[in-house]
């Protein structure tokens, strides 16, 4: 199995992917990773290992590329914009297609703010068949110009799976409660679990959020919603 950093284009500019691929021919169905704010550090790496191992090839693109070095995550996270996360998943999904292999269909996934960004791939890229979302923070606000993710969902066109802790403040029970409301008013197939005794970011093993039962249940549940999807 090869992990190992790719470079591509987006808007004439370089943009890092961590990947991950299977050794045999394939096809294989791929996966987007959306970075939270740390960026692609370990736990993300990690989510890049653990699907290339259960045969997925696994994308997790810098989204940051474009802000300058030195910056704080919350800093680096204000500067983004949804046309520009969009062009950086396309760009992912185009160098999927230049693989040797068949990389289809293809899914994402997402924690913290990349749970917003799976949100919003869901609305936007028509070759995502299924995405799951861990936690994803102001899935309600745009980012830029344009609508937020939120206000695009009407244009989801795959099943969702959420993932959120009960004591987790964005988003909040009530906001999750409204976006599970809202897909249910547009007929969009979803499935939420919300976990006790579990706040944010509940998936990243580098702090002291980290919930071993809501990781490994949440983790369980996306692989068997993306064998199912």
């Amino acid at each position: 199995m090869t992990v190992r950093w790719d470079t591509t284009q987006v808007d004439g500019k370089p943009m890092r992917i961590y990947i991950g691929i299977p050794d045999c021919p394939g096809p294989h169905p791929g996966v987007l990773i959306a970075q939270h704010a740390g960026g692609v550090d370990a736990q993300i790496q990690d989510v890049v290992h653990r699907l290339h191992r259960a045969g997925y090839v696994a994308a997790a693109p810098e989204l940051f590329h474009r802000q300058p070095a030195g910056l704080e995550p919350p800093q680096r996270t204000a500067l983004l914009k949804d046309a520009e996360i969009l062009a950086d998943l396309n760009a992912t999904v185009a160098h999927l297609k230049t693989l040797k292999m068949t990389v289809a269909p293809i899914g994402i996934a997402g924690f913290c703010m990349g749970g917003r960004v799976s949100y919003l791939g869901a609305t936007s890229i028509p070759e995502i068949k299924a995405a799951a979302v861990f936690y994803g923070g102001n899935i309600m606000k745009a980012l830029g110009d344009g609508p937020s993710p939120f206000e695009r969902s009407a244009h989801i066109n795959c099943p969702v799976i959420g993932f959120f802790g009960a004591e987790d403040t964005n988003p909040s029970p009530a906001d999750t409660k409204k976006i599970g409301e809202e897909l249910t008013r547009l007929g969009k197939w979803h499935e939420f679990h919300t976990y006790n005794n579990t706040g944010h970011a509940f998936h990243n093993f580098l702090t002291e959020r980290y919930r071993e039962r809501a990781a490994r249940s949440s983790w369980h549940g996306m692989l068997a919603f993306f064998t199912e999807y």
